[in-house]
């Protein structure tokens, strides 16, 4: 594919269907590490700032940019339940944690066979509540406890913890279909994209390599197609087939749809969040 940069977006096959203008558009800046977007109940933007141990919360209507939680582990990935109860990743903190609407903090999981997790990353909720979730490590290697890194599930409405990808480099995001069918996982250590056939909830089945190329984040819209971030927004269609690039002057994190109508592409990329309008909703 011939790819031309216009306005940070490469325009290539199909990409003129997704991409309703042609620039990403700085909306906030001055943090320290952007991640962990998630679309809030009503529309509200939510994502962490990693090294200041801050989830923050960026107002649809204003534009305002609020702190909505402290101390929070070094949160990174994050994901909202349709009742508004928060989840995150608190890496330094070794767990994944829940907040609800009334502000109240649980511990969902820390450990797996009564051993501490690494640094959990990044996680998505399954159409039955569980929650698949990567735990790598980056930085301090030091009290590993796990013998790799690897994908587990939690079940819902119970504590009980299951290993379902104990083969991978180091895999960091993830994402699911809205049906709960597929699984994407990127193993960012070995810089692939793997999609899981999903035989019932915390039982993956058949492996495909999905791209030859590792993601930090990742999202889907409403057609099926898979946005990744690597060095800039890289979208595939659901069959594996490169559609194009979103551009943005700082390495994109990790990406989701938001806004009142799921139309807004929010990228999460070092010390700033950026935007772009899009023709396709978010799933």
């Amino acid at each position: 594919m011939i790819c031309i940069l216009l306005g940070g977006t490469c325009l290539g096959d199909g990409l003129g269907d997704l991409v309703l203008n042609g620039e990403a558009v700085k909306v906030a800046g001055g943090f320290s590490f952007t991640e962990g977007p998630v679309r809030g109940i009503s529309g509200e933007l939510i994502f962490s700032d990693i090294p200041t141990n801050r989830t923050l919360l960026r107002d649809e209507e204003t534009g305002m940019v609020s702190v909505l939680r402290e101390n929070t582990g070094g949160g990174n990935g994050m994901r909202i339940d349709h009742q508004g109860v928060l989840y995150t990743c608190e890496g330094t903190h070794r767990k994944i944690t829940a907040r609800f609407p009334d502000g109240t903090l649980r511990t969902v999981v820390d450990s797996f066979e009564g051993k501490p997790l690494n640094s959990p990353n990044d996680l998505w909720i399954d159409p039955h509540g569980g929650i698949y979730f990567t735990d790598p490590r980056y930085g301090d290697m030091n009290d590993l406890q796990q013998g790799g890194f690897h994908v587990y599930y939690k079940q819902a409405k119970s504590s009980r913890v299951v290993r379902v990808c104990g083969d991978l480099v180091k895999p960091n995001g993830i994402i699911g279909t809205s049906d709960g069918r597929t699984l994407y996982v990127s193993d960012l250590g070995d810089n692939r994209i793997y999609r899981y056939s999903v035989e019932k909830p915390g039982l993956l089945g058949e492996k495909y390599l999905f791209a030859e190329k590792g993601s930090d984040g990742m999202t889907l819209d409403s057609s099926g197609n898979v946005y990744l971030t690597q060095g800039a927004v890289h979208i595939y269609s659901e069959n594996g087939k490169y559609i194009g690039a979103i551009t943005t002057p700082e390495a994109p994190a990790n990406v989701t749809f938001g806004g009142a109508d799921r139309r807004t592409l929010y990228i999460t990329a070092r010390k700033s969040l950026y935007a772009i309008r899009m023709r396709v909703t978010g799933q």
